[in-house]
């Protein structure tokens, strides 16, 4: 058996910790696609609008569920809600630069590639827009762990 040293060690708390994120980033995907296709078919409000109220019902659905449970914060609310909300900021900011260089400074702005489903036949096109964005899903997932991880959520002592 090999020992192979890790870059990073992470211990049994951390690994749960970012387990628990994981969990709540779903939930919020999931939360936020349900509010846009209420708002939208049930309520018949604008796409635009459905979408804003989705979104912001997910971002809320974070915060709580990272500061209570992910995190466990001692910080106060609005502190916490303020840091919270620089962080989606930032690191949006940051999967966005991601997508752009992903896809604008590399080969990937010349990739189609025509996927058929097995079972069904259905032929989809993977782009390079789309893999660029993939990546950059993955960049703010994580700095968005860390950023939420060592800034915006105070441990409890």
């Amino acid at each position: 058996m090999s020992n192979i040293a890790m870059p990073v060690n992470l211990n049994r708390t951390q690994i749960l910790q970012f387990a628990k994120y994981i969990i709540v980033g779903v939930l919020n995907t999931l939360v936020t696609l349900v509010v846009i296709f209420l708002a939208k078919s049930v309520l018949n409000l604008n796409p635009y609008l459905s979408n804003m109220v989705g979104y912001a019902t997910g971002i809320a659905n974070s915060f709580l569920w990272n500061r209570q449970w992910v995190f466990k914060s001692g910080g106060t609310f609005m502190a916490d809600m303020v840091r919270f909300l620089g962080g989606c900021l930032l690191c949006y900011l940051v999967q966005l630069l991601t997508v752009w260089a992903a896809f604008t400074l590399t080969p990937l702005s010349h990739l189609m590639m025509p996927i058929t489903v097995p079972v069904t036949g259905a032929v989809y096109t993977l782009s390079g827009y789309g893999v660029a964005t993939l990546i950059g899903m993955g960049v703010y997932t994580l700095s968005n762990y860390f950023y939420n991880r060592l800034f915006a959520f105070k441990a409890k002592q």
